[in-house]
């Protein structure tokens, strides 16, 4: 183990690290996420027929959205993340797709009643404001990154924080659904092994999820990336656990 070398790389890394709407090929084959029991884009097609209003709200770079192959003007999607907000300007605006910028769930720029069905994968929601925006019967479709997410892994390297979304697990979620007037049809959550290959993955990884890895450095966490160095160097490999939920809803 050089150290000296290995901490040039990973700072080299820390430095380069950046995302393009939600894409993670550059640490693709060094981290591993073990497939999910669903599979949502199967459940989301399900749902969708030529004549429904859709809402893909926190869409990323609409690279799920446009997968669907949805009608374009039977599609609508919101954003809040800067870059991501001019890569959907330039990538769905000009087809037709209602584009809306938009950083807070509880208060998305639609009128009531305006779609059939809501998609979120991995982004904020607020029951209330889907009840409003949904039409009678209408239904919300999420996967969810779950408040354990990653958890052993900030452990490792940032041990004691609190978690940064707590309270998004099934139990509760399932139950602010309901509360808010809608009928659970699907309800389902999995913890599953997430595999690192090598250490720069992994630091590449924890600058792009800030959230889940506040105070994250390679100067800071130098000691505790050397340790998973020593692990990967023993056993070839180290790993944590995701946390995903699925909830799909129907308005009462």
């Amino acid at each position: 183990m050089n150290r000296e070398k290995l901490k040039a790389e990973w700072l080299r890394t820390e430095r380069e690290a950046k995302i393009v709407g939600w894409d993670f090929s550059p640490i693709e084959g060094r981290c591993v996420e073990t497939p999910l029991p669903w599979d949502y884009a199967e459940i989301v097609k399900a749902q969708l027929s030529p004549d429904r209003e859709i809402l893909d709200y926190d869409t990323g770079g609409g690279e799920f959205l446009l997968s669907l192959g949805h009608p374009y003007g039977k599609t609508a999607a919101t954003e809040g993340y800067p870059p991501n907000v001019a890569l959907c300007r330039e990538r769905l605006a000009p087809l037709g797709i209602r584009f809306a910028e938009c950083a807070d769930a509880s208060h998305i720029p639609f009128p009531d009643g305006s779609f059939d069905l809501i998609l979120n994968r991995h982004g904020d929601f607020d029951p209330k404001e889907i009840h409003r925006l949904l039409k009678s019967g209408g239904r919300f479709l999420t996967q969810q990154v779950g408040d354990e997410n990653d958890r052993d892994l900030v452990e490792r390297v940032l041990p004691g924080l609190p978690l940064p979304y707590p309270g998004l697990n099934l139990t509760q979620q399932r139950k602010a659904f309901e509360d808010a007037g809608f009928r659970i049809l699907r309800g389902e959550e999995a913890f599953l092994p997430i595999t690192f290959t090598d250490v720069a993955a992994f630091v590449w990884f924890a600058r792009i999820i800030e959230w889940e890895f506040p105070g994250f450095s390679v100067e800071a966490c130098f000691d505790a990336l050397l340790s998973l160095q020593q692990e990967i160097e023993e056993k070839g490999s180290f790993s944590g656990a995701i946390h995903r939920y699925l909830i799909e809803a129907e308005r009462i």
